[in-house]
């Protein structure tokens, strides 16, 4: 089925990095007001104003080139059953009564296949009983999860069509940011269309009829187990590392590991058939981690609630050029929510040339920055547009309602 045209712009400082972004409404604008071009190629001026472009059809789609853009690496095969103490234990994909619940996809083994399209499929890294999996059904209730072995596979399994959204985690409250995510964001090419904030709350789950004190070996995510350390250390047991909670939860019921508890979520041990030793056993009360909704193709912004916007871009080398960068926001008095720095992987150094001491190497890096506007407002276009003076690569990953809700 074709697709129907519709307006989006785009802005580069160097046309070999390029931002699209589809609008309702022509964004193409300088100060004095808003003008577009009905050129349906990517027509850069050397003033460096916003364009306004036609959609390409569905034989001839956009393509957003990246820096970072590499192939996928199959993932390393996983060796089965439990380790000794410190190493990385792999989830079987078995359990007595549990055989009905869904494989994970893996990155290498996605494949097209039909859909009915009765209802929305997710796509989250982990398996049945993970956190990812409830973030998936807070943000779409009703929605069918599907579980992918690891963040590559979910972010394939939207770009192939077989999900229509994928929820995958950004940071955490107490443990930080997830790299690989805003690394696999400037890989990829889909877009942020909204954001979940999920309340973690860590049980301790045994066999039924085993008591917390009678357990000598606790098996987790190493985030999980370093979010519990109080309660673990008073027990004094033994910390083996898992590849996800979910999974340490099906080790204890498939493996029927008497001595053994996982670190999971209550939805787990209901999943699992195990007993809650004991709940809410994080050291921090306020565990929150904020989770990204991605689809292959952006939401229209709008002004009718909160929006957060968020890209990535490089700057040019200078002095005070970051500061320059943040100003642009502080100017129009848009709030920042959130800056992330990573090194640029293919050409991480930078050189320049110093009269006094010969050439210097500095690490060349990408910001990823989160501020509160929409893009639907003038603020946000005008910010963007002031950017460009002083990044050599700009990307909008989306602009989406935030959740406000916990």
């Amino acid at each position: 089925m074709a697709l129907k045209p519709v307006p989006i712009w785009t802005c580069c400082t160097n046309q070999q990095h390029c931002c699209v972004y589809p609008q309702s409404w022509k964004l193409g604008f300088s100060h004095d007001g808003y003008r577009g071009s009905g050129s349906r190629f990517l027509n850069f001026k050397a003033n460096k104003k916003w364009e306004c472009l036609v959609l390409l059809s569905e034989t001839e789609r956009a393509v957003t080139p990246v820096e970072d853009e590499e192939p996928l690496a199959p993932p390393e095969a996983a060796s089965p059953g439990i380790v000794e103490e410190n190493q990385i234990i792999h989830s079987k994909r078995f359990h007595r009564d549990l055989q009905s619940l869904p494989k994970p996809l893996s990155a290498t083994d996605l494949s097209c296949g039909n859909r009915d399209g009765s209802k929305v499929r997710v796509a989250y890294q982990g398996i049945p009983g993970a956190y990812s999996e409830a973030a998936a059904l807070k943000a779409y209730p009703k929605c069918e999860t599907v579980p992918c072995d690891q963040f590559e596979a979910a972010f394939k399994a939207v770009e192939l069509w077989l999900v229509d959204r994928a929820v995958l985690p950004i940071e955490n409250s107490v443990a930080g940011s997830i790299h690989r995510n805003y690394d696999l964001l400037l890989r990829h090419r889909l877009h942020i269309v909204g954001e979940v904030q999920l309340l973690v709350n860590h049980c301790l789950l045994g066999l039924p009829g085993i008591r917390k004190e009678e357990l000598k070996r606790v098996v987790s995510h190493p985030q999980a187990l370093e979010q519990c350390n109080i309660l673990l250390n008073k027990l004094g047991v033994t910390r083996i590392n898992s590849d996800d909670t979910s999974g340490a939860a099906q080790i204890v019921a498939s493996e029927a590991l008497r001595d053994t508890g996982a670190v999971a979520s209550a939805r787990a041990a209901e999943i699992y058939g195990l007993s809650i030793l004991a709940e809410r056993i994080q050291d921090d009360p306020d565990n929150i981690t904020r989770f990204l909704i991605l689809a292959r193709e952006p939401i229209i912004p709008g002004t009718d609630r909160p929006y957060k916007t968020s890209i990535v871009f490089t700057l040019e080398e200078g002095p005070g050029v970051l500061f320059k960068a943040l100003a642009v926001f502080a100017l129009r008095e848009i709030n920042l929510t959130k800056i992330e720095s990573r090194p640029q992987k293919q050409r991480p150094l930078r050189v320049v040339d110093d009269s006094n001491k010969g050439s210097a190497k500095y690490f060349d890096y990408l910001f990823y920055i989160d501020f509160e506007a929409s893009m639907a407002d003038p603020r946000a276009q005008y910010a963007l547009e002031h950017l460009q003076e002083f990044a050599r690569f700009i990307r909008v990953l989306g602009c989406y309602p935030m959740d406000t809700n916990l």
